[in-house]
This record gives structure tokens, C-alpha cells and sequence, in this order.
């Protein structure tokens, strides 16, 4: 009984913890592009910010999960990464000059980017740990992104935009304030070496897996960077706003609970298709969508397209990617996922939205997850096909 209630009592911290970072991850999606239109900045300079976080992420994320698998920890690197974020946070709100917030964001970004992934690893071991599913654990996080979304809007609508980095620092804080409580990952080895890492990377199924990932990721980073932007350009509020992020995260629920349950009877390619037509479904309608209303019902399909994605991209990398590399395996989906894919749309995402308008920018992001639709149908298609064993033998299979 004792064993039982010590560890309903880590995982209901660990809960708490991942409800606070998506609320973090709500503000800086949602909100941070307004505090710079606020600021006076073009929709360009609002797309080089974007951009500079997830190139510098590229190198932080796998420097931080190697470091974490590497020296055994999570908890002591979440430490550090909220700490900064803290500090990052204060500097930006004394900040209103372009060239000072290029670098200020920078430094924010390399700590907040790995966090994601660190966060995503110890909720994966605990659930192992303590036979409980991982998405029991975090589905908190939907929870966590829809409550902060629609409380931060609210929030926000009532004083200046400014205090936008003011709550930023209330929920690092928060969150660092419960890293005390959270357990640490225990690993079954003692050494992390680069040559494991070489070796995963040189797998044809996970090159190929993250090769979609990335067509999938640039429609995906497309329009978190500038949703709130067209809201704001279509009259919405912050608190439409705050809505807006509220039904496309709980949509996610409902989703994670469907597949907690039966997605294991489901092919993972067959639900990869699906979720990619409704991503590029999505960003059509987006697109076209000439009322702010329309923009934010439209949000409801994030629980058929990003829901299904995530739960059966993490299922699949999971079986790619050995329990010892499970940190850096990860951090190597951010990359795709996130970082590389948010510094191309940023970088090139805000001269498109800037000068060839919202409709064309969508339909772009539309183009994006159709080509991972595709990647993911050309390997549906050649999987299907019987092949000579030797050829079988040349990577790991795949669930499909």
C-alpha cells in the first residue's frame, strides 16, 4: 500500500509538472507572435524570430539529451533548462529593440526547445515503470495547453501586452518549483557512447520516418507561427484566441483516449495517411476561411490530424530507437518535428505570409502535408510488396 501511494504520488507531480510546460508551450505558440506585432515588428521580422529559436535548437536539443542520457539524468537538466528560460524571460521584457530580441530569443529558445522532448523521455519511463500508459501522463499536457491558452488570452486581453514576458516567468517558475518533486529517470546503462547514436541514425526505416516527420512538421510550424496572426488579422482578441488554442487542444483528448485504448488494433502507416490528409484538409480550409469564427473551428481538426500523428509517431519511434537512446532518440524527432522544420517556416514562412498572403501561405502548408502524404503512401505501398529476406534483414520492420 505504502509503494502503491508513493507512486501515485510521482506520477500526480509528474502530471502537474507536464500541465505547467504545455502551458509554457501554449504562451510561446500563441502569444509571443503578438508581443512582437505589439512591438511594431513586420510580419518578416515576426518570421526571423520564429526561425532563429529552432535553428539554435538544433544543436541544443541534441547537446541536452545526449548530456541527459549520457550522465544518467533528466531531472538535474530540466533544472537547468527552466532556470534559463526564467532568466531569458526577464531580459525580454526589458527588451523593444529588433536586434537585442533576435539574441535574447535565441538564448530563450535553446532552453526551452529541449525541455519538450526531456519532459516527453521521463513521463515514457515512468508510465514503464510503474505499468501505466503513457498517455494517461500526457494527456496532462493537452490539458495543461488548452487551460493556460484560454487563462493566458483572457489574461492578456485585460493588460498590456508587455506582461507577456511577466507570465512567462510565473510559469518557468511554477514549473521549476515542481522539478523538486518529480523522480528521476533510472537507465539500464552506464555509458552513452556517439557510435550508438551513428548506428540508429544509419536505420533506412527511421531516416525514412523522419524524412515524412519533416514534410509533415514545415505545414505543422507554417501555422503555429502566424495562427495567432491571422485571428488577429481577422479581429479576433486575445480571448478568441485563447479559445481558438483551447478547442484544438482539447480535441486532442478525446484522441489520445480513443487510441490509449484501440489503437493498437490500427496499422501505424494506414493512421499516419490519414492524420497527413487531414493536416493538409486543415490548412485548406484555413486558407480559405475569410472570419476568425471559421478560423477557430477549423481548430477542432487538431485532434484528427496532430493527435493521431504524435501518438503513432511516437509509437513508431519508440520500436525504432533502442531504450539506451531513448532521450536522443527523441531529440533527433524534435529536430525534424520542430526545429529544422520551424527555421525553414520561419525563415521563409513570414516573406510568403507578407507578400503573397494568408490564402497562398496556407495552401503552401496544404503542399507540405500532402508530400508526407505521399512519403507515407510510397512506403505503404513498397512495405506491401514481398521481399527477398536478405533485403528484409536491412533495417527494423515496421508495424504496417
Amino acid at each position: 500500500m505504502k509503494s502503491r501511494n508513493l507512486a501515485s504520488g510521482e506520477v500526480s507531480w509528474l502530471r502537474a509538472f507536464i500541465f505547467t510546460i504545455y502551458g509554457t508551450s501554449a504562451l510561446v505558440a500563441s502569444y509571443f507572435p503578438l508581443f512582437y506585432a505589439d512591438l511594431g515588428f513586420s510580419r518578416t521580422q515576426i518570421g526571423y524570430i520564429y526561425a532563429v529559436g529552432p535553428m539554435i535548437s538544433l544543436i541544443s536539443n541534441l547537446l541536452w539529451s545526449y548530456a541527459s542520457d549520457r550522465y544518467r539524468t533528466i531531472k538535474k537538466i530540466l533544472f537547468i533548462l527552466l532556470t534559463g528560460q526564467l532568466l531569458m524571460s526577464f531580459f525580454l521584457s526589458t527588451s523593444t529593440q529588433f536586434s537585442v530580441i533576435m539574441l535574447i530569443i535565441t538564448l530563450y529558445y535553446s532552453f526551452f526547445y529541449p525541455v519538450l522532448p526531456l519532459t516527453d523521455s521521463i513521463a515514457i519511463s515512468t508510465a514503464n515503470r510503474h505499468n501505466k500508459n503513457f498517455l494517461s501522463i500526457r494527456i496532462f499536457g493537452s490539458i495543461g495547453f488548452a487551460v493556460f491558452a484560454l487563462l493566458i488570452g483572457y489574461v492578456l486581453s485585460k493588460i498590456p501586452s508587455i506582461s507577456t514576458m511577466g507570465v512567462a516567468m510565473t510559469l518557468a517558475g511554477t514549473a521549476l518549483f515542481f522539478t523538486f518533486f518529480i523522480k528521476d529517470q533510472a537507465t539500464s546503462v552506464s555509458k552513452v557512447n556517439f557510435s550508438g547514436v551513428l548506428s540508429i541514425l544509419k536505420q533506412k526505416e527511421l531516416l525514412w520516418f523522419l524524412g515524412c516527420v519533416f514534410c509533415l512538421a514545415l505545414g505543422m510550424r507554417m501555422n503555429d507561427a502566424f495562427l495567432s496572426i491571422t485571428l488577429h488579422d481577422l479581429g479576433a482578441g486575445e480571448d478568441l484566441i485563447g479559445w481558438a488554442m483551447l478547442l484544438s487542444a482539447f480535441s486532442e483528448i478525446p484522441i489520445f483516449l480513443l487510441l490509449t485504448r484501440y489503437g493498437g488494433k490500427f496499422k501505424e502507416l494506414p493512421l499516419l495517411l490519414f492524420a497527413s490528409l487531414m493536416f493538409a484538409l486543415r490548412f485548406m480550409l484555413v486558407g480559405i476561411s475569410d472570419s476568425a469564427t471559421g478560423v477557430l473551428l477549423i481548430q477542432m481538426m487538431h485532434g484528427v490530424s496532430f493527435g493521431i500523428f504524435y501518438v503513432t509517431a511516437i509509437r513508431m519511434l519508440s520500436r525504432l530507437i533502442p531504450s539506451q537512446f531513448q532521450a536522443t532518440g527523441l531529440a533527433l524527432f524534435t529536430v525534424m518535428w520542430s526545429s529544422l522544420s520551424g527555421l525553414l517556416s520561419g525563415t521563409f514562412g513570414g516573406m510568403l505570409f507578407e507578400h503573397f498572403g494568408r490564402e497562398n501561405y496556407y495552401f503552401a502548408a496544404m503542399g507540405t502535408s500532402l508530400l508526407a502524404f505521399i512519403g507515407f503512401a510510397c512506403r505503404y505501398l513498397y512495405r506491401s510488396k514481398p521481399r527477398p529476406r536478405a533485403q528484409a534483414n536491412d533495417s527494423l520492420p515496421l508495424n504496417d
